[in-house]
């Protein structure tokens, strides 16, 4: 059966798979020589989207929930997914993603049906739907998946008009000391710690934002934005703390307010195997602690997809109506 959890800094509610997550596993295998095998392709989604609805009840209502109201933190956990019985090494090329059907595949896609559907950017990991999370060696200071030392909070792609809804990380391997967390902070959560002028210049659109490394040269930053945007009561988060520059002097104090407080409410969990982490990608920016990769074939091993909640926006971006988004 399924069950609720008390689990990490605050005691955050997290939603743990039973012997439920043996029906889960079993859809998922099912999948696996759909389209010869090929995640990536359109047939492997279509199947993905069919299978979300054999799903375990419980699992599919609170990913519904979630996606109806992300609550304070703006970050659902779930615990005991299946990952398969995977022996490969951990990968360590650089961009390295997952191409070929798998268990953790199938259950990301799955999951990504479930919020919307599972998105990617051509220039960022050659527009693969599935994507490894893993230290590369020579990257460690790379502020992004490739790198080791601690990552500083962001909201993904803060810098394109069609960001993710949604962010998935699933574990397949921790690190060795168990010491890498994932963290997060919710706008949320320090709305009515704001001060009234720091308030009032983040809702200004005095605010750009680069494109992250991992998209490589050339790719064109936002215009000028608002770090807080939307709803004045539950207002969106666009903000990426190694990338974001304001315009005015005093929207770098207000930003460096916003960062302090973050970091005052941050959440932070180091993921085991079968843990998946979805991220509300409007109000909650997320980030990493800093851990030691040996490069031994063990090390940290997340996997990653995209979920857009109405892709037909982003459809002059996607060729073919595909679900890869151009620049």
């Amino acid at each position: 059966m399924t069950e609720l959890l008390e689990n990490g800094v605050g005691a955050e509610t997290a939603f743990a798979l039973g012997h439920e997550a043996a029906l889960l596993e079993a859809v998922a295998k099912e999948m696996l020589d759909i389209a010869d095998g090929r995640v990536d392709s359109p047939e492997f989604v279509a199947a993905a989207r069919d299978a979300w609805e054999s799903l375990p009840a419980p699992l599919r209502r609170e990913i519904r929930r979630f996606r109806r109201h992300s609550g304070p933190r703006g970050r659902l956990l779930l615990r005991g997914l299946p990952v398969g019985d995977d022996a490969r090494d951990t990968p360590s090329a650089a961009d390295s993603v997952q191409r070929e059907s798998s268990v953790a595949a199938a259950v990301l896609l799955m999951v990504a049906c479930g919020l919307g559907d599972p998105a990617a950017f051509r220039q960022e990991k050659s527009g693969a739907l599935v994507q490894d999370v893993v230290p590369v060696p020579g990257r460690e200071a790379f502020q992004g998946n490739a790198g080791s030392v601690l990552l500083s909070f962001h909201t993904e792609n803060a810098f394109h008009e069609h960001r993710p809804d949604y962010v998935m990380l699933l574990c397949l391997r921790a690190d060795h000391e168990g010491v890498a967390g994932t963290r997060t902070a919710c706008v949320r959560e320090v709305l009515d710690l704001l001060g009234p002028a720091a308030r009032k210049s983040l809702s200004l659109p005095r605010f750009i934002t680069e494109a992250p490394p991992s998209f490589g040269a050339g790719c064109k930053g936002a215009l000028h934005h608002p770090v807080l945007g939307g709803s004045w009561d539950d207002p969106d988060l666009r903000v990426d703390f190694a990338a974001t520059r304001a315009t005015t002097q005093e929207g770098a104090a207000a930003l460096a307010e916003l960062g302090a407080l973050l970091e005052q409410v941050a959440s932070t969990s180091e993921l085991l195997p079968g843990d998946l982490v979805v991220i509300d990608n409007h109000v909650t920016a997320h980030g990493r602690t800093a851990f030691t990769p040996r490069y031994d074939g063990r090390d940290r091993w997340l996997q990653r997809t995209f979920a857009l909640t109405a892709l037909r926006r982003s459809r002059g971006r996607r060729p073919d109506d595909g679900y890869v988004l151009i620049e």
